[in-house]
């Protein structure tokens, strides 16, 4: 259970709060490139902790970002004509480049007006189609992130994005929460609660093994040099054999999850304090894999995800069928894990008060998350750098789910990991 104070410090990301000015020590996706997919197309509005901004692709291919406002008078750049190497306010047609330098002022022929002035644009790296930017201080910029992801070719990996109403931290708090695995996600997880016998469902379970039968995992918690990672240990029904799960969950709101077939990147960006775009970035070694199969996986479709939006219809359940409920044909009444997610963190309002609720030992994970953010926010505000904003490197950051024998240590399966000296496994 957290105060309300303590619940406003871990939720509210605007500029001049703790948590926002912690945030702004990072890179954050803001955009997926398939979003300014021409050069000189439309510019798009974009929110990200609580501020607004312009994103557009320039003559060159490049991006700019900066605030939606223009300088001149305010009026939206959204409204914009993107041309020759630019984008040009319509008001009064004061055109800024990509790093907000002042190129043309029609209605001012003094050129001294154009060397004194320049649009607040931020820096913004494109990568593995992701289109991120950096807001926070300009001598505090960290270097910019590779993971897994980007050492892939283009067809082994693919990103998705949905917007989600609701606070960002109960979506990865949700995503940190182990034992809900193999409850709330039972139609895919655990097949077999619908058979009469282990030998009728062993056909359906194709996700782990019957590990996920054991809803009661053991934690295992130790701070990393990027935020913390822990195993989840479940018994299998194998002699000498446990099932171990290994979740690294990055700062500032990151997790890596592993799945059949394919690891998943989950970014859980702030677009305010209500609103939050969840990144889902996807990585197989082995095989292609497509945006298509991965929206249907997820539970999406037209009735429910337009326009990158989760659409949530409270007043028909969510969207339940309660008649499969009751016929014992599905757990939840949606389809897809990241739909089932979704709606639960909805549910909890926009944002949740954490002042009600009841903790228990299988929410470990969950309290150690909010203490690495608020020691994170402790960080900043002495002068120090956040855990992770100066790790460049996160190709070896890694999520696993395998099986192991007893006495065998998962720590091998994560040689990329590095637990820190003072780490703290009891959670």
């Amino acid at each position: 259970m957290l105060s309300h104070e303590q619940n406003e410090l871990l939720t509210r990301v605007g500029r001049g709060t703790p948590m926002g000015t912690m945030m702004r020590r990072y890179w954050h996706p803001i955009a997926i490139s398939a979003e300014l997919p021409e050069r000189d197309g439309d510019p798009v509005v974009r929110k990200l902790l609580g501020d607004t901004f312009v994103l557009f692709r320039d003559t060159q291919g490049r991006v700019g970002a900066m605030d939606e406002g223009c300088l001149h008078r305010g009026a939206s750049m959204a409204l914009g004509r993107v041309e020759e190497g630019g984008i040009r306010c319509i008001y009064h047609g004061w055109k800024f480049d990509v790093e907000g330098k002042l190129l043309e002022t029609p209605n001012i022929p003094d050129e001294r007006i154009r060397e004194r002035l320049r649009a607040n644009a931020y820096p913004v790296r494109e990568q593995s189609g992701l289109i991120w930017i950096y807001i926070g201080p300009k001598d505090k910029q960290p270097p910019f992130r590779r993971f897994a992801y980007d050492e892939v070719p283009e067809t082994h990996h693919t990103v998705v994005r949905v917007n989600i109403p609701s606070n960002y931290l109960q979506n990865w708090e949700g995503g940190t929460d182990s034992s809900h695995v193999s409850i709330l996600h039972s139609n895919v997880t655990r097949p077999g609660w619908l058979a009469e016998s282990k030998a009728q469902a062993a056909h359906l379970q194709d996700f782990v093994s019957s590990a996920w039968d054991d809803m009661a995992p053991k934690l295992e918690i130790e701070d990393t040099h990027f935020g913390f990672h822990y195993a989840g240990i479940r018994r299998t029904g194998q002699e000498g054999m446990t099932n171990v799960r290994v979740v690294p969950l990055f700062l500032p709101y990151g997790r890596m999850i592993p799945l059949p077939g394919f690891e998943s990147t989950i970014l859980e960006v702030p677009l305010d304090d209500f609103n939050t775009s969840t990144y889902l970035v996807d990585l197989s070694v082995d095989a292609p894999i497509s945006v298509e199969a991965r929206l249907k996986r997820s539970g999406f479709g037209p009735h429910n995800y337009r326009g990158y939006n989760f659409i949530v219809d409270k007043a028909q359940h969510y969207g339940q069928d309660r008649v499969a409920m009751r016929e014992k044909r599905s757990w939840t009444g949606l389809e897809g894990l990241t739909q089932e997610d979704a709606t639960v963190t909805v549910s909890q309002g926009s944002i949740y008060d954490r002042s009600t609720e009841h903790l228990v030992s299988s929410d470990a994970a969950v309290v150690r998350l909010r203490r690495r953010l608020m020691q994170a926010v402790e960080v900043c505000m002495a002068g120090g750098d956040p855990p992770g904003a100066l790790v460049e490197d996160m190709t070896g950051v890694r999520c696993v789910d395998q099986n192991l024998e007893l006495g065998r240590s998962w720590r091998a399966l994560t040689p990329g990991h590095m637990a820190l000296p003072d780490a703290d496994a009891r959670g």
